[in-house]
């Protein structure tokens, strides 16, 4: 059995001893825990966030992270990208990306630093931390996408997604975002215990590859928070779709964006949010 700390590899599940527990009776067996670990974002040597991350597929985690938070507008502005994992002699292993990015967007960078440092006395009552959220989102250029969407496409989506979760079948514990085209055909899918790391994962894959990210929509195994459609507007995604609920939050940032959301989808049906 494997220590629940270790991950020997990078699998993003681990083996852990269980007793289980049906109708009075117990049962002693192995199962499967999705890893988690602290992967430190290091920006030209200063280190900018600690995720808490399942610890693969983390190069694309760390180019999508960048831009979907706004650090750099393109995949061209980071020039160099470097992942080490840390087991030996710490108390919980973790890993470090290091990125190097332009000097323009890591200016920006460090002054944006100076700025929340400089405000988080107020904590988040004062009008000055309310304007450090982002809630004016790019507006997601009209490429007609979702004029060209099939009329089964989310349902498929909706059946097609559990055939690419292979860690959540055997741990019940991950989430997942997956790229879609518009019959609802899934070329893309990336899983993580966090909703927002997976769709990070698979924006930085996107933008790895040179996918066209307004010619196909995103599709997520959780809510819809206004993070991720946040993160979808950045890189100009037309359509975010949701197995679970949105918020309030969420359906304004769509309205806002251009951004087709619907949740709840399933395979027959999902909800569509008007003006979203």
């Amino acid at each position: 059995m494997n220590d629940p700390l270790d991950g020997a590899d990078e699998r993003g599940v681990i083996e852990q001893k269980v007793r289980r527990h049906r109708g009075g009776d117990v049962e002693t067996a192995l199962d499967h825990v999705g890893q988690e670990w602290p992967v430190a974002l290091v920006f030209n040597g200063i280190s900018h966030a600690v995720m808490m991350c399942t610890p693969r597929e983390l190069e694309a985690f760390a180019v999508g992270f960048a831009i979907s938070e706004g650090i750099v507008e393109r995949g061209s502005d980071i020039r160099d990208i470097e992942v080490t994992f840390h087991r030996e002699g710490v108390a919980l292993p973790y890993a470090q990306v290091e990125l190097t990015i332009v000097q323009q967007a890591f200016a920006a960078l460090k002054e944006h630093r100076r700025a929340m440092a400089g405000r988080t006395g107020c904590g988040v009552c004062g009008i000055e931390s309310i304007d450090l959220l982002d809630l004016s989102p790019e507006r997601v250029p009209d490429t007609g996408f979702v004029a060209r969407l099939a009329p089964d496409a989310i349902t498929r989506a909706a059946s097609e997604l559990p055939s690419h979760q292979a860690l959540t079948r055997i741990t019940g514990g991950l989430h997942a975002a997956a790229w879609c085209d518009a019959n609802g055909g899934i070329s893309h899918a990336f899983e993580d215990v966090g909703r927002h790391n997976a769709l990070d994962k698979l924006i930085g894959r996107l933008v790895l590859d040179r996918i066209d990210t307004t010619d196909g929509f995103v599709f997520l195994s959780s809510r819809a928070s206004y993070e991720l459609v946040r993160k979808a507007a950045r890189v100009g995604i037309p359509m975010v779709a949701t197995i679970s609920a949105p918020s309030s939050l969420a359906i304004a940032i769509a309205r806002q964006a251009g951004i087709r959301l619907v949740s709840f989808c399933r395979e027959a049906g999902y909800v569509e949010y008007e003006g979203a």
